[in-house]
């Protein structure tokens, strides 16, 4: 029987027996942060969109040129033997084909596509959306864990309904993990309930730890850019601390 592959593995990762134990993957954002979480034994680590932006010179929102973030991830790939998957905003405009074909190529696992269309800055139509995903998991034909992030709360969603509808759709389009960004904890709950997918929750400094997010109901706990900020943070005090 052959054996599982990585993207398999990554998978049933987010079976979780435990709730308090969910799938707690730190967000990277070049080879040097990603050997520091890999050899502090993280088994899965995430890039995130913010954080690769801003170390490539870029801000976040789809200004950063694709050519340069998928060279970046494959940097990441290569400098770890753990599996990586990569937050690529809503896909810099590649078509379906060429997404899955550049994830590939760099070596992920799987990715975070988000349902904002920066062009207008606005939530695309989510039947829409449900639809081009589809073309991206039938591209994909497995070989890549596919996160879909549920953008609602950042346009002043104060209820889960928006969210289901959406994470209903994108599961159905073949998504295997559903990402509502920045969900009140209080709503996890009932999002996970109905939503017929495992959840990823944002870990947020102050808020619920990662245990208590998984009580919640969330399957995989991820950081976005806040690791990132913690160095950076930690880097400014340090210059302001040497002489000018």
């Amino acid at each position: 029987m052959p054996s599982r592959t990585r993207t398999e593995d990554f998978r049933a990762l987010h079976q979780r027996p435990d709730p308090a134990d969910p799938l707690v993957i730190p967000n990277i954002w070049d080879a040097e942060s990603a050997r520091v979480f890999a050899d502090a034994g993280h088994r899965v680590l995430a890039t995130s969109s913010a954080a690769v932006a801003a170390v490539l010179g870029h801000s976040d929102g789809g200004t950063a040129p694709a050519d340069e973030v998928f060279a970046a991830l494959g940097r990441i790939v290569r400098a770890v033997g753990v599996p990586v998957t990569a937050d690529i905003e809503d896909g810099y405009g590649l078509p379906p084909a060429e997404i899955v074909e550049r994830l590939l190529a760099a070596g992920a696992v799987g990715c975070n596509l988000e349902d904002t269309d920066h062009a207008s800055g606005k939530l695309k139509d989510a039947h829409a959306h449900a639809d081009w995903l589809a073309e991206v998991t039938a591209a994909a034909r497995g070989r890549l864990v596919l996160n879909a992030r549920v953008d609602s709360f950042l346009y002043g969603a104060d209820d889960a309904e928006e969210a289901i509808v959406r994470g209903r759709l994108y599961t159905e389009a073949g998504a295997d993990v559903v990402y509502p960004i920045l969900a009140p904890a209080g709503l996890l709950p009932e999002l996970s309930g109905a939503v017929p997918a495992p959840l990823n929750a944002l870990y947020l400094p102050g808020g619920p730890s990662p245990a208590e997010l998984g009580r919640l109901g969330a399957a995989r706990v991820t950081f976005g850019g806040g690791l990132h900020d913690r160095v950076k943070a930690s880097l400014t005090e340090l210059a302001r601390s040497l002489p000018a």
